[in-house]
């Protein structure tokens, strides 16, 4: 059965039978907390803004500008959204000029760097690539060459939140664990 586990739909039953059994013996959030022990240090819209944007210069610098990167706490990823990436177009003159905006779901502002630049890597493959094709995934992973194992234990995370009801790596978590 998979109705349980909502975000693994997509994987293979050997990997959603073994993730049912480390939820089952209260296994799964300790295991990904000693895979990635430490939360990132983006805490500001300011400070996410220039993390993307460092992305962004390092493999994309021909794709459009990004005006606004921000975390966004109206995004619920129970709709199964990490994070939006967003095209206003506007009538500038004579021409069309496109506004592109980053909103990264709020949950993820106390999570691993690995998690974070998985879902700002994504948002920003959507510059160049609308669909999630073949060519966005090669995207994804030129970027971050980890892409698919990072998209999988936050999957994991967001399994364990789910089940579990507890974040992880949040500020209380931080001053209980140090």
């Amino acid at each position: 059965m998979t109705s349980d586990l909502p975000y693994l739909r997509s994987y293979p039953v050997s990997l959603q039978d073994q993730a049912r059994d480390l939820l089952a013996q209260g296994r799964l959030g300790g295991m990904l907390q000693r895979k990635y022990p430490q939360a990132h240090a983006v805490r500001s819209d300011k400070a996410l803004y220039d993390y993307a944007q460092e992305l962004k210069a390092r493999y994309l610098r021909n794709a459009g500008t990004v005006n606004k990167v921000l975390f966004d706490n109206k995004i619920h990823v129970v709709r199964h959204a990490l994070g939006l990436h967003t095209a206003v177009s506007r009538v500038q003159g004579n021409r069309l000029a496109a506004k592109h905006e980053i909103r990264i779901a709020s949950m993820f502002k106390q999570a691993p760097d690995e998690f974070l630049r998985m879902i700002v890597v994504h948002e920003l493959a959507h510059l160049r690539e609308k669909d999630h094709g073949k060519a966005f995934y090669q995207l994804c992973t030129h970027m971050e060459p980890q892409y698919h194992q990072y998209e999988f234990d936050l999957r994991l995370y967001l399994t364990h939140v789910e089940h579990a009801g507890e974040r992880l790596w949040s500020a209380a978590a931080e001053t209980s664990s140090g």
